[in-house]
């Protein structure tokens, strides 16, 4: 049993003021792996009080010399990452290729993307030649409460404290409570990259307290959240008394329109990014829009892509995935399942329960519904599971209706030889991603949504940003 009890706080390791056990569960065979303790007020005043102490040096530092902080980070980070790939799959059941793959990997992408993009970061610059002497100048918002999920640990960690590091602000983070191992390590990685004692601190802690303390906290200039939208709005709404920034990185229902024109590999790309994490991503492409034509084709292909998907132990090597995160997960999957059978969906692969030979871990049968509708409940929630909705289009207007027909607007997928087409559909659907034809997003593209998804931008230049306010200053000497 692992044991890790402490907060990172003011560059140490100190015990909890209460300790508060809670045990963290293995999702691959539902047994307690390690053990760590909840934070109440008195741990988070105590990081907060640290944070906002050296905010007044880490402010003054050259951008340079954090820029160095950040390199040496990459640096231990890469280290560990074999190490850092376990505790993810430990915590929250990512196959263990696929943590040091993927999960791992999107923390050294993040990093480095930020490393380019802030060397060529200017935080003061001229308005422009019609206006001498005007000048805009960025600076950093202050302490910033840091709160991030479980399915894609390292991933939104990266794009939290990497930013704010670099923009000069000092932080809390409290990770989430069902996957902090990961997060752990990482304080432990900052600490060996020599980030000075206050600038990085950790509190363990559940929502209802810690999230809540950093929201409501009056030294808390900033909360940058990722996570559900229900929780974003409590964050929200807890942070309005003390007006302080609100950043929020929350849900999705990607919609991914499949034209008849589409590559050949069109539907089984859709299908494994689906079920990628074990459906467990935000931007996951869950409703698939396929156009008539193609239609009982695409189906069939995801049938047989589904039934050949392997699931099992998150400790296993190999190419497959694991279980999600929790029991509360599992039995809301379980529950959405049994409502697409009732409200008429065609299943045509997965379904309710476990696959066949685990009767143990929160392990989902890759899940494919057909003839879907766009009123239906498994085409309008966030599932998170591996559960593919298709439904039927007929024309692009149609497409475009159905697609846009959500609360959310996060990430779309556009497949098609038409060129015309797709630019037209980046520009009209309502989202702040669009992917086409399986090529990703550019090194140093932000990360982010519009509406209910939240309007964060996360990566790159724009990451950075979010960790600064824009002031305004006239009569500039020299200008």
């Amino acid at each position: 049993m692992i044991e890790k009890r402490d907060f990172y706080i003011n560059g140490r390791w100190v015990a909890p003021a209460h300790p508060r056990d809670l045990a963290v569960i293995d999702p691959s065979s539902e047994e307690p792996c390690a053990v760590i303790s909840l934070g109440d007020k008195a741990d988070t005043d105590a990081a907060v009080a640290a944070a906002k102490a050296a905010l007044p040096h880490w402010v003054a530092t050259p951008a340079a010399e954090r820029l160095a902080c950040v390199e040496r980070i990459l640096a231990v980070y890469t280290d560990r990452a074999a190490e850092m790939a376990r505790a993810i799959s430990l915590e929250m059941g990512a196959p263990i290729d696929m943590a040091l793959n993927d999960q791992v990997a999107a923390g050294t992408w993040h990093i480095t993307n930020f490393i380019t993009a802030f060397r060529d970061f200017s935080f003061l610059r001229p308005l422009g030649p019609h206006a001498p002497g005007a000048m805009i100048a960025q600076e950093a918002v202050g302490v910033a409460g840091l709160i991030t999920p479980w399915n894609w640990p390292m991933n939104q960690v990266t794009l939290k404290v990497v930013p704010a590091l670099l923009a000069g602000c000092t932080m809390v983070l409290k990770p989430s409570e069902v996957a902090p191992l990961s997060s752990l390590l990482w304080a432990e990685i900052v600490d060996a990259a020599g980030v000075p004692p206050g600038v990085f601190n950790l509190v363990n802690g559940d929502g209802a307290g810690v999230g809540t303390q950093l929201s409501t906290h009056p030294d808390v200039d900033m909360i940058s959240f990722t996570g559900s939208t229900r929780a974003g709005v409590a964050i929200t709404k807890a942070a309005a008394d003390t007006l302080k920034k609100v950043c929020l990185e929350l849900g999705g229902k990607g919609a991914n329109l499949i034209f008849a024109d589409a590559d050949a590999d069109a539907v089984k790309r859709g299908v494994r990014h689906c079920f990628n994490n074990s459906g467990q991503s935000c931007n996951a492409p869950t409703r698939m829009l396929v156009q008539r034509p193609i239609y009982d084709q695409a189906v069939e292909i995801a049938r047989d892509l589904a039934q050949a998907t392997r699931v099992a132990s998150a400790h296993e090597p190999g190419k497959h995935i694991g279980p999600v995160v929790s029991q509360v997960q599992y039995d809301r999957i379980q529950t959405l399942i049994e409502t697409g059978l009732r409200e008429g969906a065609r299943l045509v692969a997965g379904g309710p329960g476990r696959p066949e030979g685990l009767n143990r871990g929160y392990f989902v049968r890759p899940t494919v519904f057909a003839d879907v509708t766009p009123d239906m409940t498994i085409a309008r929630e966030e599932i998170f599971g591996p559960v593919l909705s298709i439904i039927p289009f007929e024309t692009e207007a149609e497409a475009l209706a159905i697609a846009n027909d959500t609360p959310y607007g996060l990430t779309n997928y556009v497949q098609s030889q038409d060129g015309a087409r797709r630019n037209r559909l980046a520009r009209q659907l309502k989202s702040g991603m669009v992917e086409m034809n399986g090529q990703p997003r550019g090194a140093g593209a932000f990360f982010g949504g519009v509406r209910a998804s939240g309007r964060a931008r996360e990566g790159g230049h724009w990451g950075i940003e979010e960790f600064l306010d824009t002031k305004s200053i006239s009569g500039w000497d020299g200008v």
